[in-house]
């Protein structure tokens, strides 16, 4: 499918951005392990979250779906059953990763697999202490990529330095954890976003956090509870770029969740000299939200590396846009796991800016954006990743001239009805 992106001579409405994709992943998966009924609104209804749902119910649990409204049912943590079948996690890497955690403690055998770029994508680095925990793993090329074989069960708590800040991994373990007596910790090099601890949490397990190091009790007895997803602040971020560079627009996104692991692409914004205000923050079911009002702004360019880019690494390509469009030069470094997302992150941005007429250099673990007055209108690739071609749609909405996303159905993973946006707020 292929979509054309008119320029926008202003971006102006109100915008109810659909639930946040980490947030809706973990209420599922946790739901499962909770004795008693989960009951989960304005669940994000993408393809990843999906992927999900089809594997959990494929392992005997009851989750019923009405419009985003999710209902799960289960007996606790004893109540996952083998599979008769693989287990599919299509394109999303959060579903394998932390499923492999919560099969590693699930006392049969199973196998996840996923489609030909999840299949190329790193996971080694889960495998690696699920296997310290006692499950028994196989995968292809050295234990490194899908298919993954687990036969779980009899784990044994472990401590875990990480190697890498992803929260991804940390979650896996922690998910393992639960299955295993004692108790289980992580320590990452720096804090990843943490919407896994504060779930379990809300689901009654005993978590400790000091610094980066975080702990799980092992065995807990969860309690299904009501969830309500916060708007997902990645999906919030490219409507809040085209705002800030499309002139004359004023946005605003209720109900966005501001998890402070998450928004980093916010702060690097404002530093920008973009005009972006939060109002009403509050908090729930553990994770604070905020209503964020973003109007057009002159940006100037910025340095994003180090610590921060954990906390946006998935807003990166959309933060580039804004560099491409902003004055003098931006510099991105310290962002080499870009190279392991849906596509090569830092290999296929650099590639979009430059058919948009943006100076820009690549380097291995990042890039550099020269600023230019005016990008054209571009036919861009979207090689089967989401986020690229929503960065292609909103450079297309501050672009001279027409521009066409191809292969823009990848959007669906994440957010479905991002198109219909645009049209929606975009004044011609």
């Amino acid at each position: 499918m292929n979509v054309n992106i008119t320029p926008a001579k202003s971006l102006r409405g109100v915008v109810n951005v659909p639930g946040d994709k980490s947030v809706s992943h973990r209420s599922v998966m946790i739901g499962a392990l909770a004795c008693g009924e989960t009951e989960v609104k304005n669940f994000l209804m993408g393809e990843d979250c999906l992927s999900t749902i089809r594997i959990i119910r494929a392992l005997g649990v009851d989750v019923q779906v009405e419009n985003s409204r999710v209902v799960i049912r289960s007996d606790g943590l004893e109540t996952l059953r083998e599979p008769g079948d693989v287990l599919d996690a299509g394109n999303s890497g959060t579903t394998m990763r932390l499923m492999s955690g919560i099969l590693a403690g699930s006392p049969f055998y199973s196998v996840i697999t996923g489609d030909d770029s999840l299949r190329s994508r790193p996971m080694g680095r889960v495998i690696r202490p699920l296997v310290a925990m006692g499950a028994e793993i196989m995968a292809r090329n050295n234990n490194l990529l899908a298919p993954i074989s687990i036969k779980g069960g009899n784990l044994k708590s472990i401590n875990y330095e990480s190697p890498v800040a992803s929260a991804q991994v940390k979650s896996a373990v922690l998910l393992a954890g639960l299955f295993a007596p004692g108790c289980t910790t992580v320590t990452e090099p720096t804090k990843s976003r943490d919407h896994t601890e504060r779930m379990l949490r809300h689901f009654g397990a005993r978590v400790e956090v000091d610094g980066t190091k975080i702990t799980v009790w092992g065995k807990p007895c969860l309690t299904g509870k009501k969830i309500t997803v916060p708007g997902d602040i990645s999906s919030a971020m490219f409507l809040i770029v085209a705002g800030l560079i499309v002139k004359g627009s004023e946005i605003v996104l209720p109900n966005v969740g501001i998890n402070p692991t998450r928004t980093g692409a916010l702060q690097v914004l404002k530093a920008m000299g973009g005009d972006i205000t939060i109002n009403n923050p509050r908090e729930v079911n553990g994770e604070p939200i905020g209503d964020i009002t973003v109007r057009s702004s002159k940006l100037k360019g910025t340095e994003i590396g180090g610590a921060i880019i954990p906390y946006l690494i998935d807003e990166i390509p959309v933060l580039a846009v804004a560099a491409a469009l902003a004055e003098g030069k931006t510099v991105i470094s310290d962002a080499g796991e870009l190279r392991h997302k849906e596509s090569d992150r830092i290999a296929t941005v650099v590639k979009l800016l430059r058919n948009f007429g943006a100076g820009v250099e690549e380097f291995t673990d990042g890039l550099v954006v020269h600023g230019v007055k005016k990008i054209r209108g571009a036919v861009c690739e979207t090689f089967g990743d989401h986020r690229l071609a929503m960065s292609a749609a909103v450079a297309g909405l501050a672009a001279d001239g027409e521009t066409v996303v191809m292969g823009a159905e990848c959007v669906h993973i994440s957010y479905p009805g991002f198109f219909d946006t645009l049209k929606k707020i975009a004044v011609q």
